[in-house]
Order: C-alpha cells, then structure tokens, then sequence
C-alpha cells in the first residue's frame, strides 16, 4: 500500500508523517486490496476556528476510490477525527464485497418480494440532448432546473463534464479522464 501525503499552505513536518503513517498504515490490515492512500492537508483563513484545518483522504481500492474529509481547529484533532471514519468505509466497502460474492438465497427459499427487497436495483434511465455549453452557462442551467448538479459538454474542452454544488455553496467540475 502506498501512502502519499501533500500540503497546501502548510508544512508536513516529520512527526505529522510519521503519525499519519502509524494511523493510515494499518488500513490495510481490513482490506488487503487497497492500492494507495492520499492525504491531503491544508490550513485555510477560515471564519470559525474549527473549520482551519482540512485532512482529506482518499483511499483507492482496485479502482474503487473512498473519500472522506475533516475539518477541525487543531491537524492532529481532524486526523484523530478522520481515521474511525475511513475505517468505516473500508469495512463498509468489503462487506459489500463480501455480500456480492456470496450467493444469496436460493430461489426456492426466499419470494421474488424479499429478493426484491435485499437488492437495489437500476429503476430508471434519463435520456437528453447535450449541446456545448459554456462553464457559467451549465451553472445557470443547473439553477434554473433547482439541482445540484448538471452533465453538460463543455465547449472549451471538448469533453463531457459534470458540475455540482460544493456543501460550501461554491461549485466544481468534473473532467473525465480514461484509464
């Protein structure tokens, strides 16, 4: 497993490596399928003292990417804060692993309403015409339509981008990228 940690305008000293290193490292004792952590901390000018600083991780899993992020008024609260909550997903993400590979009841036993009920399942497809759009015109759209997101072609790139609201009320996109 490779763990990667990045800063932004903040320094990563020894002992915060190292203290990630104890507490990240032992993901993989959950899930021996976990390719690589990153970890990415940042201080930022922030209204409330407990927002200051931001631990993000994002755990890749054979191509299964779980993300979880923590704010808190001191690094070493919002790392302490963070760990349970990734050991979570992990241990979530391999019971789903689990769940799939096992068989499920056999038809005999179990009615098509308790099978029904024991597994999600697709229940409708969208389907509608993109054109090319600007970055600010996809925001205006994704407004007009009251959501929080909006797949839409961008005109610059060429390339078909998502757009969503950030919990902070600013937005992001995503770029697709092939493998």
């Amino acid at each position: 497993m490779e763990l990667q940690i990045t800063g932004q305008n903040i320094e990563i000293l020894p002992t915060i490596r190292d203290y990630l290193e104890k507490k990240f490292g032992k993901l993989d004792r959950h899930f021996t399928n976990i390719n690589s952590v990153k970890i990415e901390l940042g201080e930022q000018k922030a209204k409330l003292p407990e927002q200051r600083y931001r631990v993000q991780v994002t755990v890749d899993a054979n191509g299964t990417l779980l993300r979880a992020e923590m704010r808190a008024e001191n690094l070493m609260v919002a790392i302490d804060k963070l760990v349970p909550l990734v050991d979570r997903q992990v241990e979530r993400y391999k019971g789903k692993l689990k769940k799939k590979s096992k068989t499920g009841p056999s038809i005999r036993t179990a009615t098509k309403a308790e099978m029904a009920a024991t597994t999600p399942k697709l229940v409708r497809t969208k389907r509608f015409t993109i054109k090319p759009m600007s970055v600010d015109d996809a925001i205006d759209q994704m407004e007009l339509l009251s959501h929080d997101f909006f797949l839409f072609h961008n005109s610059a790139t060429k390339e078909l981008n998502l757009i969503y609201r950030r919990k902070d009320g600013n937005y992001s996109i995503i770029e697709s990228e092939l493998a």
